[in-house]
């Protein structure tokens, strides 16, 4: 548990369907576009969210509720229906069931190139705060 609150307190990456934040001032719909999204969409981007995991899983342990490497259908089920930490690496993504994006949470270098390369092949992004590209 102390290893997860450390990680919480450092540098965080959104992994999201959108290329960057959406600026408070933004003429458009974001509210409204995000609720027919979840509303309509969000069981498939969570079949994307839990295909970048396990696509990382080939790449690296990960270490889901402190079990190493779980089958993948376990891994699949858990991020279907509670949030969950998942270890990967010196760093950790957190997926929630209800949400469109996912956090990772203080990645090196090799981590974040991982998963920026496996999140374009799921068509996300994955940017920080304060980015717009």
């Amino acid at each position: 548990m102390d290893r997860i609150e450390e990680l919480l307190n450092q540098p965080y990456w959104i992994i999201d369907i959108l290329p960057y934040q959406v600026p408070k001032d933004s003429p458009g719909q974001y509210f409204a576009v995000d609720s027919y999204i979840r509303e309509k969409q969000l069981s498939e981007i969570k079949e994307r969210h839990i295909n970048l995991i396990l696509k990382l899983n080939c790449y690296m342990d990960i270490t889901v509720d402190e079990e190493l490497n779980p089958a993948p259908q376990k891994t699949a089920e858990i991020m279907k229906n509670r949030y969950v930490y998942i270890m990967a690496g010196d760093g950790m993504i957190l997926s929630e069931p209800d949400d469109t994006h996912m956090t990772l949470f203080g990645p090196d270098e090799k981590l974040l190139k991982l998963v920026k390369l496996l999140a374009a092949g799921e068509g996300l992004y994955v940017w920080n705060e304060g980015s717009n590209n």
